[in-house]
């Protein structure tokens, strides 16, 4: 067995733990020139908020400025879920039975159920965030309530970010934001806690990371990371307004990002929706700005395999 000297371990381990990069450069200022000129001429409304976690450079537009959430609503509901079971009121793995009347869409994957089908609860919460399945969405959202969700984000700080469908009072916001609403600089620090751990607890963090982390919905954001890097992410889509939120494990280290749009004309759901383009390009931009070094861009063809 071949043995090494004590310093020579050392110098071997340094070696084996040294595979972080030097943190970028760029400055705040830099950054805000860079989203500004990204999203200059852009038909309709965009919100950003992005900060590289560790050198804190951070550029935002309209970072406190409300805008629909579509489906990132799911976020404060899967944390208040979490917080439920914590509180021992849910169980991960109870079943809880399908009826016909929490169909939503014939589109969702669990819009099929038969009436008294049994699922558990981690399938409810699968399906709404990698599938962004709405009936199993507001499934669990009937199981804590819109009120509990609202009050929860209020007990944490989150001034903005509220549900407002099926929920009592707010529908003077239902029909301004349609199901949620959020700001940028919100909805990310929200999966901002998540992802480190301060939202539920330890534990309830942690799976909640993994789930943000299986996303289906890759066509955006995350089409502009390397495959290989982790991101927690989430996305929504309404006719006139595309989003998505993101906590990227980046090599020079995290950085969060949401990008939100309003008000867009380009009304349409096709992957080259200019809402969807702008994402995509602020994720690139993203990248490249605290990435520098590396050489890695979407592979050509990969257009093809947008959804």
């Amino acid at each position: 067995m071949l043995r090494l000297a004590p310093l020579a371990l050392l110098i071997l381990l340094a070696g084996c733990t040294s595979s972080r990069v030097a943190s970028p450069s760029i400055t705040s200022a830099e950054l805000q020139r860079a989203v500004e000129a990204e999203i200059d001429g852009f038909e309709g409304v965009v919100g950003v908020y992005v900060t590289h976690l560790e050198t804190g450079a951070t550029a935002e537009v309209r970072p406190d400025e409300l805008f629909p959430t579509a489906s990132m609503i799911k976020v404060p509901i899967m944390v208040t879920v979490f917080d439920r079971i914590e509180a021992g009121e849910i169980g991960y793995s109870a079943d809880v039975m399908f009826v016909d009347s929490l169909r939503y869409s014939e589109y969702d994957l669990f819009g099929d159920l038969r009436d008294s089908s049994l699922v558990p609860v981690h399938q409810l919460v699968e399906l709404m965030l990698s599938a962004s399945d709405n009936t199993s969405s507001l499934w669990l959202q009937a199981m804590v309530t819109g009120e509990y969700i609202n009050e929860w984000l209020a007990a944490n700080g989150f001034e903005g970010t509220r549900m407002n469908s099926r929920t009592e009072g707010r529908r003077g916001d239902w029909e301004v934001y349609g199901w949620g609403q959020t700001t940028p600089r919100e909805m990310a620090e929200l999966v901002r806690r998540i992802v480190e751990g301060e939202a539920v607890s330890p534990a309830a963090d942690d799976e909640m990371h993994r789930a943000l982390t299986r996303t289906f919905y890759d066509d955006e954001a995350v089409a502009q990371l390397p495959p290989w890097v982790a991101a927690a992410t989430k996305q929504g889509a309404v006719s006139a307004s595309k989003s998505e939120v993101a906590y990227v494990h980046a090599p020079s280290g995290p950085y969060v990002f949401c990008v939100v749009t309003k008000e867009q004309a380009d009304t349409g759901y096709e992957a080259d929706n200019a809402g969807f383009e702008i994402i995509r390009r602020l994720s690139r931009l993203f990248w490249q700005s605290f990435e520098p070094t590396s050489s890695w861009r979407p592979v050509p063809g990969a257009e093809q395999y947008r959804l």
